[in-house]
């Protein structure tokens, strides 16, 4: 009798199991969160936002990815690699632009906001110094909710995609100005640093942030002069602190800013955005009074740049010469090493779409992160970021009253 009871009591346990699984998949009654990965169209971005490992952990989480064809192709990730991980391999941007949220790194243009469904999302950089006015009357005019990389915050209150692209900028700058300082590129035909019995190469960072901070640490490995120039003390204070080094530093008054930019060899740009803009400290006078063939990096260039010579290059044609100064001014200096940036995208995106996942969608992902929530800067077509509404003269409602009016 006991067998028999077991025998029966077993099937009756596993019925009850089953029967209350599938009520808890019908009480969701939720599809699945869509993310589309389109291919960036133009030359200046070479990076993706999500590795195919970032996609098979999402994938394994219940999203649904959406990748468009050659997404990945100059981060060295193939259309195999995405669809092994789980990924849907599309072949048109329109496929890619119709998800839920559409995660892409360089701003959308007209022409992909136009593919954007209305009421979906948008995640991308933002770069509110090169900002026109008729994109927000784009995303306006489609109703949606767009989040800006750069505005991003973690729990702590700092910007962990600025921060990751600033780490790399920051180690790539000074293998920028030593190729550009070579005889090959026409440069100064100096190293950067120096060896015995030569005097150093002079570099001049603006800016004590985390560029300057991984310039700073590449410059002193080679063994160059380094200058640190920032208004704000506790910043030149921190850098010191991180370095573990004595090192120049300074605040910025015109004529030591001056003496300091006329012989140096290396002149860095890193000065931080205020409210969306870069201050412009380096006039066209300190540019004339450079060496000849000493090089500018202007890393800021995306937000507006911090020399008045300063003007957007592309790689395909990345320094010009003014006043005989070499000035390197591409955007998105990250892009030069695209599968180490988009590793440190996937990175960060992983675990904030898997959230995302679990909340149900961005809304939900707002509502309940207000670390999350600084990254909006458009609700459903509303402009949300006061700065951007300020500056081109729009509409502007406060995001934590719309949240706390659809509660």
């Amino acid at each position: 009798m006991s067998k028999q009871a077991k025998s029966k009591t077993k099937p009756a346990t596993s019925a009850a199991t089953l029967t209350q699984e599938k009520a808890k998949l019908v009480s969701t009654g939720r599809k699945s969160l869509q993310i589309g990965i389109p291919k960036e169209p133009t030359s200046l971005e070479n990076r993706v936002s999500l590795s195919p490992e970032a996609v098979a952990v999402l994938v394994s989480r219940g999203l649904d990815i959406v990748v468009e064809s050659k997404a990945g192709v100059h981060a060295k990730f193939s259309d195999d690699e995405y669809s092994d991980a789980g990924a849907q391999i599309v072949y048109s941007p329109a496929e890619a632009f119709s998800a839920d949220i559409v995660l892409k790194v360089y701003p959308a243009t007209l022409e992909e906001i136009e593919l954007l469904k209305p009421g979906k999302a948008l995640i991308s950089t933002l770069n509110p110094g090169n900002l026109d006015p008729t994109y927000l009357d784009a995303l306006e005019n489609k109703k949606v909710t767009a989040v800006a990389f750069e505005f991003i915050e973690d729990k702590v209150g700092g910007k962990p995609v600025v921060r990751a692209m600033s780490e790399i900028a920051g180690n790539s700058v000074m293998l920028v100005a030593a190729e550009y300082l070579s005889a090959g590129q026409k440069g100064k035909g100096i190293i950067v640093g120096g060896i015995t019995g030569v005097p150093p190469t002079k570099v001049v960072l603006l800016g004590a942030g985390t560029v300057a901070e991984y310039a700073a640490r590449t410059a002193l490995g080679l063994g160059a002069e380094v200058k640190v120039f920032d208004n704000h003390i506790y910043k030149l204070r921190r850098l010191k602190h991180e370095l573990g080094q004595q090192i120049y530093t300074s605040t910025m008054d015109e004529t030591t800013l001056a003496n300091a930019i006329e012989e140096a060899d290396i002149v860095v740009g890193s000065l931080a955005a205020e409210k969306g803009i870069t201050p412009c400290v380096v006039t066209e006078d300190m540019v004339a009074n450079m060496k000849p063939d000493s090089i500018i990096i202007d890393v800021s260039i995306d937000q507006g740049g911090c020399f008045e010579t300063s003007q957007p290059s592309t790689y395909q044609k990345p320094t010009y010469r003014k006043f005989d100064v070499i000035h390197y001014c591409v955007p998105n200096i990250a892009s030069r090493v695209p599968r180490t940036a988009s590793l440190a995208f996937s990175h960060i995106f992983t675990p904030l779409l898997s959230r995302m996942g679990d909340l149900g969608g961005v809304d939900e992902m707002i509502f309940d992160c207000n670390w999350f929530m600084k990254g909006v800067y458009t609700y459903r077509g509303t402009i949300t970021h006061e700065h951007l509404a300020k500056k081109f003269n729009k509409k502007y409602r406060d995001l934590k009253l719309i949240m706390t009016a659809r509660n």
